[in-house]
Formats: C-alpha cells, sequence, structure tokens
C-alpha cells in the first residue's frame, strides 16, 4: 500500500481545529502534524480546506426487503454513494421476520453486504420472543461483534413489538452489555388512525402524516424511556422527528437516565408541505416513518442537535422507485416507507448546520462521526484522526457548492427528496481506508472492498451504571405480621 500525504488543510475532530498535514501509510494514519515528509508519497493538496474524519452514518437499509418489495439500493451502490458523499461507514440492520432465526437472518444480511464498498456493521432487530432470541442474542454479542438490538414499536402484524418482547429484550440486553434502539411509534394508535383516514375517503400521501401524528411518537419514545430507566439499561431513541419525542429525551437526560437521541438530516430540513403536492408520485416519495412535520418541529429539532440532546445524525436511507412505491396507488398505507439521503447527508448538514452559525466544524464531525462511532463502540478506529486511527478522511471543501439532483447523484433511486437544494460545503476528496475513492468529482470505489466491524459489548461499564436504578439490590423491610 502506497503512502499518501494530506497537506495543508486545517484537521478537524470533535475536540478541536489546528493546521496540520495527516499521513496515511497503508490503511491507516501514522503521523499528523505541521511539515510532515512527503518523501515516497502521494501528496492530496488540502489547503484552503478541511480535512475530517469520514462520516458514519448509523442508520441505513440497503436492499431491505419491506412492505412487499425489497429497497433499490444494495450494498455496493449504496456505500458507493455514501463515500462520494463523505460518509465512510455505514451501520445497517437485520430484521429478522417473525419467528424466523436472528443468527439466519444475520448471515444472509452478511451475504448481501460482502460488497460494500466502504466498512459496515449491523444492528440486529428483535421481532418476537422465545428463548432461541435470548439465545442468538447471546451468540451475536460474543462471535459477531453485535452490540445494539432494535426494537420497532410500529408496524402492528408484522415486525412491531409490544411491550412484553421490549422488557424481555431489554433484560437479555441488559446482561449481555448491549444498547437498546428503538424506533418510538405508538404501533396500535398507527393500526387504529390509518383506518380512521382511510375511511374519511383520503388515500393518497398527504393522509400518511395525519395518521402518524407527533403525539404517537412521543408516546412510544416516553414509554420506551420509562421502561428502560425501570430496567436500568441505556436506550438509543432513532429519528427522532418530533418536538414530542425530543422532550421525552430531554427529561429522562436531566434526571441522570443513559439516553441517547438521533435526529435525521431530512427532518431537519423538509417540512410537511412535500406531502400536499399535487403531483401523486413526488408526494409519494416523502413517505418515511415517522414522517416529515410542521417548521416548528425543525426548530425544536435543530435546538435539541446544538445542545447535545440529539446526539448523532442519520438518513435512514431507504429507496424505493417510484414503480414500488405507486404499490399504493389507492391506499397511503401500502406505500413502502422509506427515502433516499445517504449521499447528501453531510453537503446538507454542512449547509444548514455549519454555514449558518447552529453548529461549529468540530461539533459537526461530532455529529456526522465521533459521537456514533462512541456510542457504537468503535472509537478511535473510526469517528476520529489520529494516530492508529483507520484512514476514513475527507478533504471538504467549504466553498465548493453542488445542486442536488436524481439527474446527478449516484444513488439507486429516481427521485431525490433534495431535488434542487444548492449546497455550499462540499467533499473534495474522500479516502476509505487509505484509498481515494472519490476525487475531481469522480467515483472510484472497489465492490467488497468494505469490510465488517465487530463492535464490543460494554458488559462492566453498564453494569456499574446500574447502581443508581430501581433495581439495585434492595433493602429488605422487616415488617410483624398481623395476627
Amino acid at each position: 500500500m502506497s503512502k499518501i500525504l494530506i497537506r495543508g488543510g486545517t484537521v478537524v475532530t470533535a475536540e478541536a481545529e489546528s493546521r496540520a498535514d495527516v499521513l496515511v501509510d497503508g490503511e491507516v494514519v501514522v503521523a499528523v502534524g505541521e511539515g510532515l515528509d512527503a518523501t515516497g508519497a502521494q501528496v492530496i493538496d488540502a489547503g484552503g480546506a478541511y480535512v475530517l474524519p469520514g462520516g458514519i452514518d448509523p442508520h441505513t437499509h440497503m436492499e431491505l426487503p419491506f412492505m412487499g418489495t425489497v429497497a433499490s439500493e444494495d450494498f455496493f451502490t449504496g456505500t458507493s454513494a455514501a463515500a462520494a458523499g463523505g460518509t465512510t461507514t455505514i451501520i445497517d440492520f437485520v430484521i429478522p421476520a417473525p419467528k424466523q432465526r436472528l443468527l439466519e437472518a444475520f448471515h444472509t444480511w452478511r451475504g448481501w453486504a460482502a460488497k460494500s464498498a466502504t466498512d459496515y456493521s449491523f444492528h440486529v432487530a428483535v421481532t418476537w420472543w422465545d428463548d432461541s432470541v435470548a439465545a442468538d442474542m447471546a451468540t451475536l454479542c460474543t462471535q459477531h461483534g453485535v452490540n445494539s438490538f432494535k426494537h420497532f414499536m410500529a408496524y402492528k402484524g408484522a415486525i412491531m413489538c409490544d411491550d412484553e418482547i421490549l422488557v424481555n429484550s431489554f433484560l437479555r440486553a441488559k446482561e449481555l452489555g448491549a444498547l437498546c434502539t428503538v424506533h418510538a411509534e405508538n404501533g396500535e394508535l398507527v393500526f387504529r388512525l390509518q383506518q380512521a383516514i382511510f375511511d374519511k375517503g383520503i388515500t393518497g400521501p398527504e393522509g400518511h402524516p395525519l395518521s402518524r401524528p407527533p403525539m404517537v411518537e412521543g408516546e412510544a419514545a416516553n414509554r420506551a424511556i420509562r421502561i428502560a430507566e425501570a430496567l436500568g439499561v441505556p436506550l438509543y431513541i432513532v429519528h427522532n422527528s418530533c418536538e414530542q419525542s425530543l422532550q421525552a429525551i430531554t427529561r429522562a437526560k436531566l434526571e441522570g437516565q443513559r439516553v441517547f437521541g438521533e435526529v435525521l438530516s431530512q427532518h431537519l430540513v423538509i417540512d410537511d408541505s412535500v406531502y400536499r403536492n399535487p403531483d401523486w408520485d413526488k408526494a409519494a416519495h416523502y413517505v418515511m416513518s415517522p414522517p416529515f412535520r410542521s417548521k416548528e418541529h425543525q426548530l425544536a429539532l435543530w435546538r435539541g442537535l446544538q445542545a447535545g440532546m440529539l446526539q448523532t445524525t442519520a438518513t435512514d436511507h431507504c429507496c424505493f422507485c417510484t414503480p414500488q412505491k405507486r404499490a399504493g396507488i389507492n391506499d397511503f398505507r401500502k406505500i413502502p416507507n422509506g427515502t433516499g439521503g445517504v449521499e447528501d447527508r453531510m453537503s446538507v448538514l454542512w449547509s444548514h448546520g455549519v454555514r449558518t452559525g447552529r453548529l461549529s466544524p468540530s461539533e459537526f464531525v461530532a455529529v456526522t462521526s465521533t459521537n456514533t462511532a462512541k456510542i457504537f463502540n468503535i472509537y478511535p478506529k473510526k469517528g476520529t484522526i489520529a494516530v492508529g486511527s483507520d484512514a476514513d478522511l475527507v478533504v471538504w471543501d467549504p466553498a465548493k457548492t453542488r445542486v442536488i439532483s436524481k439527474e446527478t447523484h449516484h444513488q439507486n433511486i429516481d427521485f431525490n427528496i433534495y431535488e434542487g437544494m444548492a449546497t455550499i460545503g462540499n467533499p473534495a476528496v474522500t479516502l476509505v481506508r487509505g484509498t481515494v475513492v472519490w476525487q475531481n468529482d469522480q467515483l472510484d470505489t472497489t465492490r467488497g472492498f468494505g469490510r465488517y466491524l465487530n463492535r464490543p459489548c460494554w458488559a462492566p461499564f453498564w453494569a456499574s451504571q446500574n447502581q443508581r436504578n430501581a433495581l439495585a439490590e434492595p433493602t429488605a423491610v422487616v415488617r410483624t405480621q398481623p395476627t
């Protein structure tokens, strides 16, 4: 492997900014400092640019079988598009069918992901419960480097977890030192509201947000948080879209509970007016869950991100092309849920976050990379620029402009939810483990170059946190028995 010297840029980590060169040898960073020797190295000029850790998207769904179809983006096209946008690692989801063994599903997803162009890992969903699920959770933790389990509180009749499943899985995760994550929407309420909206004759995409109002998300978020509090387990809530779920997270964090919150770049900049587009196809492309909200929720989410109540940004990248969306042409409940965005997250967040003053460059790095690496235990291998870290690097040009369009994006979908949005601040060069995969607006990825990331559990750490919760060793009360 050849050496690469990234020279003359401003190196940005979650902690600091400094003018420095970055020397890469093979797949790792071997030196960070001023005036590094370029002998024998390919030199990349980063003058006037930032050098950032590669982005980490903690929430994607490549080639997901869902709602009677399969997501159009596979692991090669999806991770390639991610690299074009400065994201060099994804954490996808293994979602077993009801009654399917978790290990069987995991191996299926590992096979699909072998074609990835960037490094990847998996959360594994718990969609049902018996002793085999508990056993498979242990095997996944100890033998396959899985340290997070997903729970869908929505999608009744398919993959929804009731409270019994949540409690069983949360307790098992606690034993293993794994992190519980939830999709927080009250599935029973969604089911009832969907039927009520449809019965009123509202069959188009505008019915989707009406059937999933903010209080449905807020209730589920609060319920999951309180179950986690009672059991003494940490909790990660994915794709928070509204003020109600943010309030639940904020209350819990201020009470000292260990709760993490994720927000999608889409929910920060797109509002619910998209569902009222008279063009059915365009409106349907925004059908995802939770849905897009009104502008006041966007303002609350930005404040939550700035205040540290939301720690990570993601995309929930799950692409369905127009013919697939048309499965719900007469019934919004049948429109496959999902949007794209893995290629655009970084530039959208820079343009609407850093350039507006909402985020500093270091805060940008934290919410697009470092926090995810720390929460899911791949730091400092990923998420920073330091000696020994993987050389997942982005030379970020703060002046580079781009107009987002389906005509020029690399995502495998015939629509872009940001169509026509102009961004200022985009990747000039992307390196994945020391290999240049994006430069001069040209993508050069290799099928199968990505590696699976083991993510160890934290059993000793979580155990120490549990001393303060309600499951700490109780003190017996001696009472005189009535006669």
